[in-house]
């Protein structure tokens, strides 16, 4: 029996659903799934959980002695969305802090701890959770505090080398590299380049990381994200995690073509991380036009569908 390349993909890379529709990530049974305010805000926006929100309404008036927020009750959503997908999934589920915390430290951690208190009660443990921070500066070291206290990080939002770079210092458990975003910025930057196959900007960013962090003994994970075609995926098969939207697991499902794997990691010893501090970080990150361009428009975008969320809970339940 031929296998699809979704299963052929399986074999060598672990497939995450990209989704907060339930539905489908019961359909797809991917190991993880990830979410952020968007795929929250059209989960709400479908009507289609409107006992998911009656979970949130208790779980967010459940020892807080203060007036409920549209943010308090946002969190106890964003939570109770992600108790109902980890029932289907037997990994981790990304819960993400609000973006307008993206630049600083401190209340990043501070809302970490917050969104554990409330997995914790809703019976969820920290050991089930990934707490998804944008890959600022600030945020990478929000995640550097959060890991030595055994909360697992998914770093989000990464463009750049010297995002990556930092992560691997922090010892963050997983990194989510947009290849989609950066292959959008260049194919606007340059519409008459052929950035077909290997030859996509987003692929080559991820392989580049992929490549350094085995060489480098780094036990981060790469999980290559916000996927634009099949082909992207294809051409990082082998990848550590890979979390890909229910059209394109769908697509790759209906493929029976061959499937070669493209990543592998080192066998050669580990070699020591290259240095890096916080001035060698912001100077390649201005240094790098594409990859500053998509940390900020990423970060404002995820603010407007945050507060476009709140904007919805404060109409109905405020």
């Amino acid at each position: 029996m031929t296998l699809s390349k979704l299963d052929q993909l399986k074999t060598m890379t672990t497939v995450v659903a990209d989704t907060g529709d339930i539905d489908s990530i019961a359909r797809l049974k991917p190991i993880d799934a990830t979410t952020n305010p968007t795929l929250v805000l059209k989960a709400i926006e479908s009507g289609k959980y409107e006992a998911v929100i009656e979970k949130a309404l208790l779980l967010a008036k459940d020892g807080n002695n203060e007036a409920l927020t549209a943010g308090n009750i946002a969190d106890a959503l964003a939570v109770s969305l992600g108790v109902d997908i980890l029932q289907h999934v037997p990994g981790f589920v990304s819960t993400e802090v609000d973006a307008r915390l993206s630049f600083d430290t401190a209340k990043t951690i501070d809302k970490a701890h917050d969104l554990i208190a409330l997995y914790a009660k809703a019976g969820i443990g920290k050991d089930r959770i990934l707490i998804k921070i944008a890959s600022t500066w600030e945020g990478i070291q929000a995640a550097k505090v959060l890991e030595k206290e055994g909360i697992h990080c998914n770093l989000t939002l990464l463009f750049a080398f010297e995002q990556a770079l930092a992560c691997a210092h922090a010892n963050a458990t997983l990194i989510s590299p947009f290849v989609g975003r950066i292959l959008d910025w260049y194919k606007a930057a340059s519409p008459e380049a052929d950035f077909t196959g290997m030859q996509d900007p987003g692929v080559i960013s991820v392989t580049e990381i992929y490549h350094y962090f085995k060489q480098h003994g780094v036990s981060t994970v790469v999980m290559g994200a916000s996927f634009r075609t099949a082909e992207e995926i294809e051409c990082l098969s082998g990848c550590d995690k890979l979390t890909i939207s229910p059209a394109l697991i769908d697509a790759l499902s209906q493929d029976n073509g061959a499937l070669t794997r493209q990543l592998t990691p080192s066998t050669a010893p580990a070699e020591a991380l290259d240095a890096q501090v916080e001035a060698d970080f912001r100077l390649g990150m201005n240094s790098n036009a594409m990859a500053t361009e998509k940390l900020a428009h990423g970060i404002r975008g995820f603010i407007q569908d945050q507060v476009a969320l709140e904007s919805l809970l404060t109409a109905r339940f405020l």
